[in-house]
């Protein structure tokens, strides 16, 4: 009934306006592409594709199934595997990330020299200090560690890594030779260990970004004495 209704004025637009036709043509094919707009089976289709990924890993108390930007919208089953391979990448970075800040500010450094001017390592200064700013590393000591990143990045830190089988999941990094007894799990014991460094690296992710921001608040004099951290100076 809608469609003949719009019809049915489109058409009546045309017999009594007495514009160009080519106007009203324009209006006529605006007018249909408007209502289509609020046609039903689209929004069906994204519906039923956020409900396919309700019940992945990661969806549980108490946000459950958490798209406040929509990336999962009208995504397939590929999509979500790119942005959870992603996502557990980015946790397991900024679990390491949060664990070296808690390290070197309790003190602990590597031992000997950094240079060949025999700096030692605990000279600098502990978080973003240590790579920029007036007591930054050499230069030459943070190109190392880009290139090494990159290396890791571009070589074995990836699926399918050396010609190995595939991953069983995203972000499965073992490529035929770390294990460590993955494969004596059962399958729920492997969801929940799965879970458990989901969840740290998402937690890893709020810390290491709350470390960043007290850090320049240092910056405007706005000290905070965090936990197990302590002042952050």
């Amino acid at each position: 009934n809608g469609w003949r209704d719009l019809m049915r004025s489109s058409l009546l637009f045309s017999s009594t306006s007495n514009q160009p036709t080519m106007f009203k043509l324009a209006a006529i094919a605006s007018l249909i592409a408007g209502a289509s707009a609020f046609a039903p089976a689209q929004q069906g289709a994204s519906s039923t594709a956020l409900k396919a990924f309700e019940s992945e890993l990661g969806a549980q108390p108490p946000l459950g199934f958490f798209d406040p930007l929509g990336l999962l919208e009208d995504a397939d089953q590929e999509r979500f595997d790119r942005l959870r391979y992603v996502e557990v990448k980015h946790g397991r970075i900024c679990m390491l990330a949060f664990l070296g800040q808690i390290t070197t500010r309790a003190g602990i450094h590597l031992d000997g020299a950094i240079n060949n001017a025999g700096d030692s390592f605990d000279s600098f200064p502990n978080g973003l200090a240590a790579i920029q700013g007036p007591s930054a590393i050499p230069q030459e000591g943070l190109l190392q560690i880009v290139a090494f990143v990159g290396a890791l990045e571009l070589f074995v830190m990836k699926d399918s890594a050396n010609g190995a089988e595939p991953g069983e999941f995203p972000g499965d990094f073992r490529n035929g030779a770390l294990d460590f007894g993955w494969d004596t799990f059962d399958e729920e014991t492997k969801r929940a260990k799965r879970a458990i460094e989901l969840n740290n690296g998402r937690a890893a992710m709020m810390g290491i970004l709350g470390l960043m921001v007290h850090e320049k608040l240092n910056e405007i004099d706005m000290v905070a004495d965090l936990p197990i951290i302590g002042a952050l100076q």
